[in-house]
């Protein structure tokens, strides 16, 4: 089972046991996160995507490290003109290792996107509506404008 989730504006695919480095939290070590921000989760089950997140799950962490990475150095310059500049640049971090994906309601959730999801009559063009309309068994006039077509086809569904 593995979970991509979105913390520090990045993205990170993530399964129980791994640890990874995110952009800096406000938490101490030893403590536990929860990120709830998952977009998809793969399991046994099957694979839901989140439109843009899932709605119950989350992903449960524990802090292992706060720190900062290596030094980063910048160095300008202009040739011809006695112009340097050294800067130096340490960004800092969190080390988190994945306790646990809770996938709590991420079924139900899915199944109620599946029941919810009705194609767009007004974003198809005329073939397709006239293949749509013969897909449902409804009888539509393959001469008549889109407009016409589509107020036909939502009567003939209600």
């Amino acid at each position: 089972m593995y979970a991509i989730v979105e913390t520090g504006g990045k993205q990170f695919r993530v399964s129980k046991g791994d640890v990874i480095r995110v952009e800096k939290l406000a938490v101490a070590e030893g403590d536990s996160i929860a990120l709830d921000q998952v977009m998809m989760l793969q399991s046994e089950a099957g694979t839901v995507i989140g439109n843009p997140y899932i709605d119950g799950a989350s992903v449960n962490a524990r802090v292992v490290e706060n720190g900062k990475s290596k030094k980063v150095v910048i160095y300008k310059y202009k040739a011809k003109k006695n112009y340097r500049k050294k800067q130096g640049h340490r960004q800092p971090f969190t080390e988190l290792e994945i306790v646990e994906i809770s996938a709590a309601g991420a079924q139900r959730a899915s199944k109620d996107r599946d029941q919810a999801e009705k194609p767009s009559l007004k974003s198809m063009k005329k073939a397709e509506l006239i293949d749509y309309a013969r897909a449902n068994g409804i009888d539509v006039d393959e001469k008549a404008t889109n407009a016409v077509l589509i107020e036909t086809i939502e009567a003939a569904m209600q």
